[in-house]
């Protein structure tokens, strides 16, 4: 049965075309409009960054150079030879790479304990005094906006060389951003418990215990441990400018071309930070698991 199929007028057909031309024709301004200003903001950019394109085109070479010349000599017939070689100063750089990981995981303990404390001053649902809120967010802002190798170096002039520099570093700014974070869980909350304890008498704290954090508990260990894995790596650098670890040896290979070094203590830095990815990974997902049944 052949269907029944209704033809608009000439007229209202043109006009509808029209009407799509038009339409098609100015997306298609907008679009080449906000390809211009993107262009015109990286040429600016790169202007004002003084970045020359004819000099990294000139280098590029130098960076899989480098790359190959701090790779190690191995063969089949000697590796264990080549490989003791290598890795000859596995015992120091070892524990140095364990000071690492102390200095991120200090530093990272006590932001985030100092994050859980000064999230719920910040947190607009739970604090009436916006000067309160205001002052406590400003705080956070200038933790975390600070880089973590600025406050060390202050701190390395401050205290010393050694690892207390990178651990107060760490801190400060783990503190900045896990406050903030915690503070965007806890203004996601669902608000009946906390109406709860207060129609029952409840004052602040003990709201804040039994109302907010059960519901924020399994978020905020969650970024935590996420914080930690990003601190591990920090930490690596923090020896640049004398905050201890096993940036200090890296930083001294490099100036002193210990090419074979270089590739060593690299690869001893990726195996722990992927060790520690894949561990706090699996802890953040049943964390999160746990949390959305």
């Amino acid at each position: 049965m052949p269907a029944v199929v209704s033809e608009l007028p000439d007229a209202q057909l043109r006009h509808l075309m029209d009407h799509y031309e038009d339409a098609v024709s100015a997306k298609r301004r907008r679009t080449a409009i906000g390809a211009a200003i993107l262009v015109a903001a990286i040429v600016a950019a790169a202007w004002m960054g003084e970045v020359d394109p004819a000099k990294f085109a000139d280098n590029f070479w130098r960076f899989p150079s480098y790359f190959i010349s701090i790779m190690p000599t191995l063969s089949l017939g000697t590796l264990w030879a080549d490989l003791a070689e290598w890795l000859w100063g596995l015992k120091r750089w070892t524990g140095l790479l364990l000071d690492t990981l102390l200095i991120a995981y200090v530093g990272t303990l006590i932001g985030a304990i100092a994050g859980f404390v000064l999230c719920f001053l910040a947190s607009a649902n739970l604090v009436r005094s916006r000067t309160m809120v205001f002052v406590t967010r400003r705080f956070l802002e200038i933790c975390r906006t600070v880089p973590e190798l600025v406050f060390a170096l202050v701190f390395v002039l401050a205290f010393g060389l050694g690892p207390l520099p990178g651990v107060l570093a760490i801190a400060i700014h783990t503190t900045g951003a896990l406050g903030k974070l915690f503070a965007e869980v806890v203004e996601n909350i669902d608000d009946e418990p906390i109406d709860g304890v207060v129609a029952s008498g409840g004052n602040w704290v003990e709201m804040v215990r039994f109302a907010v954090v059960p519901q924020v508990l399994s978020n905020f260990v969650s970024y935590a441990l996420l914080r930690f894995e990003i601190n591990v790596r920090g930490a690596a650098v923090m020896g640049f400018v004398g905050a201890g670890g096993i940036g200090q040896d890296l930083i001294e290979a490099v100036r002193k071309f210990y090419y074979t070094d270089v590739s060593a203590i690299l690869m001893l830095i990726i195996i722990a930070v992927i060790t520690i990815d894949y561990g706090t990974e699996a802890v953040r997902h049943r964390l999160i698991g746990r949390e959305s049944r």
